[in-house]
Protein backbone atom coordinates (compact mmCIF):
# COMPACT_ATOMS: atom_id res chain seq x y z
CA UNK A 1 0.00 0.00 0.00
CA UNK A 2 3.12 2.41 -0.48
CA UNK A 3 3.07 5.66 -1.90
CA UNK A 4 5.31 8.51 -3.18
CA UNK A 5 4.97 12.23 -1.48
CA UNK A 6 7.41 15.02 -1.79
CA UNK A 7 9.96 12.33 -3.12
CA UNK A 8 9.21 10.20 0.20
CA UNK A 9 8.45 6.29 -0.10
CA UNK A 10 5.98 6.12 2.25
CA UNK A 11 4.43 2.45 3.49
CA UNK A 12 0.60 4.09 3.38
CA UNK A 13 -1.17 6.73 1.83
CA UNK A 14 -2.54 8.12 4.91
CA UNK A 15 -0.89 10.52 6.63
CA UNK A 16 -1.69 12.32 10.15
CA UNK A 17 -2.13 16.51 9.30
CA UNK A 18 -1.22 19.18 11.82
CA UNK A 19 -2.80 18.86 14.97
CA UNK A 20 -2.92 18.52 18.92
CA UNK A 21 -2.01 14.74 18.76
CA UNK A 22 1.44 15.63 18.14
CA UNK A 23 2.57 17.91 20.90
CA UNK A 24 4.80 15.32 22.64
CA UNK A 25 7.14 12.86 21.10
CA UNK A 26 4.58 10.06 22.63
CA UNK A 27 2.00 11.62 20.61
CA UNK A 28 4.12 11.41 17.20
CA UNK A 29 5.24 7.78 18.28
CA UNK A 30 1.43 6.67 19.00
CA UNK A 31 0.58 8.10 15.19
CA UNK A 32 3.48 6.35 13.61
CA UNK A 33 3.30 3.55 15.25
CA UNK A 34 -0.59 3.07 13.90
CA UNK A 35 0.95 2.55 10.26
CA UNK A 36 0.76 5.64 8.98
CA UNK A 37 3.01 6.84 6.46
CA UNK A 38 4.06 9.98 7.83
CA UNK A 39 3.06 12.77 11.09
CA UNK A 40 2.69 15.79 10.56
CA UNK A 41 3.82 18.18 13.59
CA UNK A 42 1.64 20.63 15.47
CA UNK A 43 1.98 23.83 13.51
CA UNK A 44 4.73 26.74 14.78
CA UNK A 45 3.35 30.08 14.12
CA UNK A 46 5.54 32.75 12.51
CA UNK A 47 4.61 35.28 15.61
CA UNK A 48 6.50 32.84 18.13
CA UNK A 49 9.33 32.32 15.75
CA UNK A 50 9.53 35.84 15.61
CA UNK A 51 9.09 36.57 19.52
CA UNK A 52 12.08 34.07 20.01
CA UNK A 53 14.31 36.10 17.65
CA UNK A 54 13.41 39.30 19.32
CA UNK A 55 14.14 37.96 22.64
CA UNK A 56 17.63 37.01 22.05
CA UNK A 57 18.42 39.70 20.17
CA UNK A 58 17.59 41.50 23.44
CA UNK A 59 20.14 39.41 25.37
CA UNK A 60 22.66 39.39 23.37
CA UNK A 61 22.63 43.88 23.06
CA UNK A 62 21.98 43.49 27.10
CA UNK A 63 25.33 41.61 27.54
CA UNK A 64 27.18 42.86 25.31
CA UNK A 65 26.57 46.22 26.68
CA UNK A 66 28.00 44.86 30.31
CA UNK A 67 31.26 43.04 27.97
CA UNK A 68 31.77 41.61 24.94
CA UNK A 69 32.43 38.44 25.38
CA UNK A 70 29.39 37.30 27.25
CA UNK A 71 27.44 36.10 24.61
CA UNK A 72 29.69 33.09 24.05
CA UNK A 73 29.09 32.07 27.71
CA UNK A 74 24.96 31.77 26.63
CA UNK A 75 24.33 27.87 28.07
CA UNK A 76 22.84 25.63 25.54
CA UNK A 77 18.74 24.89 26.17
CA UNK A 78 17.77 21.69 26.33
CA UNK A 79 14.60 21.64 28.52
CA UNK A 80 11.85 22.40 26.06
CA UNK A 81 9.68 23.57 29.05
CA UNK A 82 11.80 25.74 29.73
CA UNK A 83 12.40 28.00 26.57
CA UNK A 84 10.40 29.78 24.21
CA UNK A 85 7.44 27.72 21.81
CA UNK A 86 10.14 28.30 18.93
CA UNK A 87 12.73 25.73 20.69
CA UNK A 88 10.69 23.66 22.69
CA UNK A 89 9.31 22.76 18.84
CA UNK A 90 12.87 22.30 17.38
CA UNK A 91 13.39 20.38 20.65
CA UNK A 92 10.13 18.25 19.14
CA UNK A 93 11.40 18.02 15.90
CA UNK A 94 14.76 16.52 16.83
CA UNK A 95 13.41 14.03 19.39
CA UNK A 96 10.31 12.89 17.88
CA UNK A 97 12.37 12.36 14.41
CA UNK A 98 14.87 9.90 15.81
CA UNK A 99 12.23 7.98 17.97
CA UNK A 100 10.17 7.14 14.79
CA UNK A 101 10.86 5.26 11.78
CA UNK A 102 8.77 6.98 9.04
CA UNK A 103 8.79 10.93 7.47
CA UNK A 104 8.45 13.36 10.29
CA UNK A 105 7.18 17.04 8.40
CA UNK A 106 7.70 20.12 10.42
CA UNK A 107 4.92 22.57 9.98
CA UNK A 108 5.12 26.76 9.78
CA UNK A 109 2.00 28.74 9.68
CA UNK A 110 2.43 32.10 7.99
CA UNK A 111 1.28 35.03 7.05
CA UNK A 112 4.04 37.01 5.25
CA UNK A 113 7.70 36.36 4.98
CA UNK A 114 10.38 37.98 7.31
CA UNK A 115 13.31 37.30 9.47
CA UNK A 116 11.10 34.04 11.12
CA UNK A 117 11.81 32.35 7.32
CA UNK A 118 15.50 31.28 8.38
CA UNK A 119 14.09 29.23 11.24
CA UNK A 120 12.78 26.74 8.58
CA UNK A 121 16.21 25.64 7.83
CA UNK A 122 16.78 25.07 11.76
CA UNK A 123 13.79 22.50 11.35
CA UNK A 124 15.73 21.09 8.44
CA UNK A 125 18.74 20.82 10.34
CA UNK A 126 16.64 19.15 13.49
CA UNK A 127 15.78 16.20 11.36
CA UNK A 128 12.83 17.27 9.51
CA UNK A 129 11.77 15.22 6.52
CA UNK A 130 10.31 17.83 4.92
CA UNK A 131 8.15 21.20 5.39
CA UNK A 132 4.43 22.00 5.39
CA UNK A 133 3.71 25.57 5.18
CA UNK A 134 0.47 26.49 6.00
CA UNK A 135 0.02 30.28 4.70
CA UNK A 136 -3.12 31.91 6.10
CA UNK A 137 -3.51 35.24 5.29
CA UNK A 138 -7.15 36.56 5.28
CA UNK A 139 -7.05 40.26 3.95
CA UNK A 140 -9.18 42.30 6.23
CA UNK A 141 -8.39 45.75 4.73
CA UNK A 142 -10.85 45.47 1.91
CA UNK A 143 -9.03 47.95 -0.91
CA UNK A 144 -6.06 45.01 -1.00
CA UNK A 145 -6.63 43.04 -4.69
CA UNK A 146 -6.57 39.71 -4.82
CA UNK A 147 -2.85 39.94 -6.57
CA UNK A 148 -1.62 41.31 -4.16
CA UNK A 149 -2.72 38.15 -2.14
CA UNK A 150 -1.32 35.80 -4.69
CA UNK A 151 2.06 37.82 -4.78
CA UNK A 152 2.37 37.50 -0.84
CA UNK A 153 1.96 33.88 -1.16
CA UNK A 154 4.65 33.34 -3.49
CA UNK A 155 7.11 35.30 -2.18
CA UNK A 156 6.48 33.70 0.98
CA UNK A 157 7.20 29.98 -1.27
CA UNK A 158 10.14 31.69 -2.80
CA UNK A 159 11.86 32.90 0.83
CA UNK A 160 11.30 29.33 2.29
CA UNK A 161 12.33 27.39 -0.77
CA UNK A 162 15.60 29.44 -0.93
CA UNK A 163 16.70 28.70 2.89
CA UNK A 164 15.69 25.04 2.76
CA UNK A 165 16.99 22.39 1.05
CA UNK A 166 14.34 19.59 2.09
CA UNK A 167 11.01 18.73 -0.23
CA UNK A 168 8.32 21.68 0.73
CA UNK A 169 4.32 21.58 0.86
CA UNK A 170 1.89 24.51 0.59
CA UNK A 171 -1.23 24.26 2.56
CA UNK A 172 -3.30 26.86 1.16
CA UNK A 173 -6.66 27.75 1.28
CA UNK A 174 -9.45 26.97 -1.48
CA UNK A 175 -10.52 31.07 -1.59
CA UNK A 176 -8.83 32.50 -4.66
CA UNK A 177 -10.65 33.25 -7.41
CA UNK A 178 -8.71 30.94 -10.11
CA UNK A 179 -7.80 28.26 -7.47
CA UNK A 180 -6.40 26.34 -10.37
CA UNK A 181 -4.35 28.76 -11.86
CA UNK A 182 -2.95 29.89 -8.83
CA UNK A 183 -1.94 26.02 -7.30
CA UNK A 184 0.08 25.92 -10.91
CA UNK A 185 1.78 28.98 -9.97
CA UNK A 186 3.13 28.13 -6.62
CA UNK A 187 4.63 24.99 -7.85
CA UNK A 188 6.10 27.16 -10.23
CA UNK A 189 7.42 29.30 -7.28
CA UNK A 190 9.25 26.05 -6.05
CA UNK A 191 6.17 24.12 -3.94
CA UNK A 192 7.09 20.53 -4.32
CA UNK A 193 3.79 19.65 -3.20
CA UNK A 194 0.43 21.33 -2.30
CA UNK A 195 -1.96 20.24 0.47
CA UNK A 196 -5.71 21.02 -0.29
CA UNK A 197 -6.88 22.43 1.46
CA UNK A 198 -6.73 24.46 4.71
CA UNK A 199 -9.70 25.61 6.66
CA UNK A 200 -11.05 28.87 7.72
CA UNK A 201 -11.42 28.97 11.54
CA UNK A 202 -14.61 30.88 10.98
CA UNK A 203 -15.69 32.36 14.51
CA UNK A 204 -19.50 31.56 15.91
CA UNK A 205 -21.78 34.31 17.77
CA UNK A 206 -22.74 33.84 21.00
CA UNK A 207 -26.28 35.62 21.41
CA UNK A 208 -26.53 35.47 25.07
CA UNK A 209 -23.40 37.14 25.76
CA UNK A 210 -23.44 39.18 22.42
CA UNK A 211 -19.73 37.95 21.75
CA UNK A 212 -17.76 36.81 18.94
CA UNK A 213 -16.64 33.22 20.16
CA UNK A 214 -13.53 31.83 18.42
CA UNK A 215 -14.56 28.55 16.22
CA UNK A 216 -13.38 25.17 16.36
CA UNK A 217 -14.97 22.54 15.00
CA UNK A 218 -13.81 18.78 13.47
CA UNK A 219 -14.14 18.24 9.98
CA UNK A 220 -17.03 16.44 8.45
CA UNK A 221 -17.09 13.79 5.29
CA UNK A 222 -19.09 17.07 3.41
CA UNK A 223 -15.80 18.95 3.86
CA UNK A 224 -14.20 16.75 1.50
CA UNK A 225 -16.02 17.85 -1.55
CA UNK A 226 -14.17 20.60 -2.70
CA UNK A 227 -10.61 19.56 -2.33
CA UNK A 228 -11.65 16.65 -3.91
CA UNK A 229 -12.91 18.00 -6.96
CA UNK A 230 -9.39 20.29 -6.93
CA UNK A 231 -7.16 17.50 -6.80
CA UNK A 232 -9.58 15.67 -9.49
CA UNK A 233 -9.23 18.82 -11.81
CA UNK A 234 -5.21 19.13 -10.97
CA UNK A 235 -4.14 15.52 -11.02
CA UNK A 236 -2.76 15.44 -14.31
CA UNK A 237 -1.92 18.95 -14.84
CA UNK A 238 1.07 18.60 -12.83
CA UNK A 239 3.79 16.27 -11.40
CA UNK A 240 3.76 17.78 -8.09
CA UNK A 241 2.83 15.89 -4.68
CA UNK A 242 -1.25 16.15 -4.28
CA UNK A 243 -2.26 15.97 -0.54
CA UNK A 244 -5.84 15.14 0.48
CA UNK A 245 -6.83 16.75 3.66
CA UNK A 246 -10.42 17.61 5.48
CA UNK A 247 -13.26 15.35 5.76
CA UNK A 248 -12.14 11.79 6.42
CA UNK A 249 -14.12 10.03 8.35
CA UNK A 250 -14.37 6.49 7.05
CA UNK A 251 -11.88 4.00 4.34
CA UNK A 252 -14.23 4.72 1.87
CA UNK A 253 -13.32 9.05 2.31
CA UNK A 254 -9.93 7.77 1.77
CA UNK A 255 -10.64 5.87 -1.10
CA UNK A 256 -12.30 8.56 -2.79
CA UNK A 257 -9.36 10.92 -2.19
CA UNK A 258 -7.12 8.82 -4.31
CA UNK A 259 -9.54 7.58 -6.95
CA UNK A 260 -9.55 11.80 -7.95
CA UNK A 261 -5.39 11.72 -7.77
CA UNK A 262 -4.53 12.21 -4.34
CA UNK A 263 -0.75 10.85 -3.26
CA UNK A 264 -1.78 10.73 0.11
CA UNK A 265 -4.74 11.76 2.10
CA UNK A 266 -4.00 13.59 6.19
CA UNK A 267 -6.43 13.21 8.44
CA UNK A 268 -6.93 14.53 12.25
CA UNK A 269 -10.29 15.53 12.75
CA UNK A 270 -11.20 11.47 12.91
CA UNK A 271 -8.19 10.60 14.99
CA UNK A 272 -9.31 13.48 17.81
CA UNK A 273 -13.06 11.91 17.36
CA UNK A 274 -11.68 8.12 17.75
CA UNK A 275 -8.28 7.96 19.54
CA UNK A 276 -5.30 7.68 17.25
CA UNK A 277 -5.54 4.13 16.92
CA UNK A 278 -8.65 4.55 14.91
CA UNK A 279 -6.17 4.91 11.86
CA UNK A 280 -5.66 0.66 11.61
CA UNK A 281 -8.84 1.02 10.76
CA UNK A 282 -8.71 3.42 8.30
CA UNK A 283 -5.84 1.66 6.93
CA UNK A 284 -7.01 -2.10 7.29
CA UNK A 285 -10.33 -0.67 5.80
CA UNK A 286 -8.87 0.95 2.77
CA UNK A 287 -6.89 -2.26 2.10
CA UNK A 288 -9.83 -4.48 2.43
CA UNK A 289 -11.42 -2.15 -0.03
CA UNK A 290 -8.51 -2.71 -2.54
CA UNK A 291 -8.74 -6.32 -1.89
CA UNK A 292 -12.57 -6.01 -2.82
CA UNK A 293 -11.67 -4.35 -6.10
CA UNK A 294 -8.91 -6.03 -6.80
CA UNK A 295 -6.55 -3.33 -7.09
CA UNK A 296 -2.81 -4.12 -6.15
CA UNK A 297 -1.37 -1.07 -5.30
CA UNK A 298 -2.66 2.05 -5.07
CA UNK A 299 -0.68 3.23 -8.06
CA UNK A 300 -3.76 1.03 -9.80
CA UNK A 301 -6.38 3.22 -8.83
CA UNK A 302 -5.19 6.52 -8.26
CA UNK A 303 -6.29 9.11 -10.13
CA UNK A 304 -8.88 6.78 -12.00
CA UNK A 305 -11.64 9.35 -11.61
CA UNK A 306 -9.66 12.28 -12.14
CA UNK A 307 -10.16 14.78 -14.99
CA UNK A 308 -8.70 14.02 -17.82
CA UNK A 309 -5.61 15.80 -19.09
CA UNK A 310 -7.31 15.79 -23.07
CA UNK A 311 -10.32 17.18 -21.05
CA UNK A 312 -11.64 20.66 -20.78
CA UNK A 313 -11.96 21.14 -17.18
CA UNK A 314 -14.56 23.88 -17.10
CA UNK A 315 -16.84 21.54 -19.12
CA UNK A 316 -16.76 18.78 -16.91
CA UNK A 317 -17.55 21.53 -14.03
CA UNK A 318 -20.08 22.75 -15.77
CA UNK A 319 -21.87 19.25 -16.88
CA UNK A 320 -21.36 18.45 -12.63
CA UNK A 321 -23.03 21.11 -11.76
CA UNK A 322 -25.68 20.97 -14.35
CA UNK A 323 -26.16 16.85 -13.57
CA UNK A 324 -26.10 17.77 -9.78
CA UNK A 325 -29.23 20.51 -10.25
CA UNK A 326 -31.20 18.22 -12.07
CA UNK A 327 -30.98 15.03 -9.78
CA UNK A 328 -31.99 17.54 -6.93
CA UNK A 329 -35.06 18.08 -8.60
CA UNK A 330 -35.52 15.03 -9.47
CA UNK A 331 -35.12 13.75 -5.82
CA UNK A 332 -36.92 16.82 -3.98
CA UNK A 333 -39.38 18.01 -6.28
CA UNK A 334 -40.77 14.21 -5.55
CA UNK A 335 -41.25 14.69 -2.36
CA UNK A 336 -43.62 16.97 -2.85
CA UNK A 337 -47.35 15.74 -2.48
Amino acid sequence: MDTTYLGMELRSPLVASAGPLSQTVDGVRELADTGMGAVVLYSLFEEQVLAQAERDTLLEELNSESFPEATSYFPDIVDPEATSPAQAYLSLVERAAAAIDVPLIASLNASGTGSWVGFARQLADAGASALELNIYFVPGDVTVPGTDVEARHLEIVAAVKQAVDIPVAVKLSPFFSSVGNFALQLIEAGADGLVLFNRFLQPSVDTEQLAVVPGVSLSSPADAKVPRTWIATLRNRTSASLAATSGVETADDVAAYLLAGADVVMTTSSLVRHGAGYARKLIEGLDDWMLRKEFGSVADFRGLLAVPADADPSASARAGYVAALERAKSTYGSLRG
